[in-house]
């Protein structure tokens, strides 16, 4: 078993939160100074864009308390446009995804339509679709979306 599959298995007693905070923070990792991503945003803590000006600094518990936050937020948009019942393995992995894409981003989504028509195993696939920046494929996303499928099909 992976190190990374253990520390979310671990987290599930803190529910969809805790194990989406796993993804969120193995895969963004934490800056705290503020940096230009790979498609120019500024950001910092956990792959926070929301406000970030480069220059900018924060300390460990600032970059806690927004990952709570903005985690908080996309389990919101989760919550907010998926309209079947979902397992807290599957609401973490979404809130990793709405979380790095946006809640736009996922509202106008395949992934989405076909999670709310039944179909969870093609909408789980398409996650491993999302793995372009800037018109280029990232090795990063390309290993964070497997995670993110991986924990979207426990159960299937």
């Amino acid at each position: 078993m992976s190190t990374l599959r253990q520390r979310v298995i671990a987290a599930s007693v803190a529910g969809a939160i805790g194990m989406a905070s796993v993804i969120v923070s193995t895969f963004e990792g934490r800056s705290l100074v503020a940096y230009l991503d790979p498609v120019g945003i500024p950001t910092i803590c956990e792959g926070i864009t929301r406000g970030v000006t480069i220059g900018q600094s924060k300390t460990p518990r600032q970059c806690d308390e927004l990952l709570e936050r903005e985690l908080a937020v996309a389990m919101a948009g989760v919550d907010r446009r998926v309209k079947v019942q979902l397992p807290d393995t599957r609401r973490a992995a979404l809130a990793s995804f709405v979380y790095n894409v946006g809640e736009s981003q996922f509202a106008g989504s395949t992934l989405l339509r076909k999670l709310n028509a039944g179909d969870t195993r093609g909408a789980c696939a398409e996650l491993s679709r999302w793995v372009y920046a800037g018109g280029q494929k990232l090795g990063g996303l390309v290993r964070r979306r497997a995670a993110e499928r991986e924990l979207c099909e426990v159960g299937l």
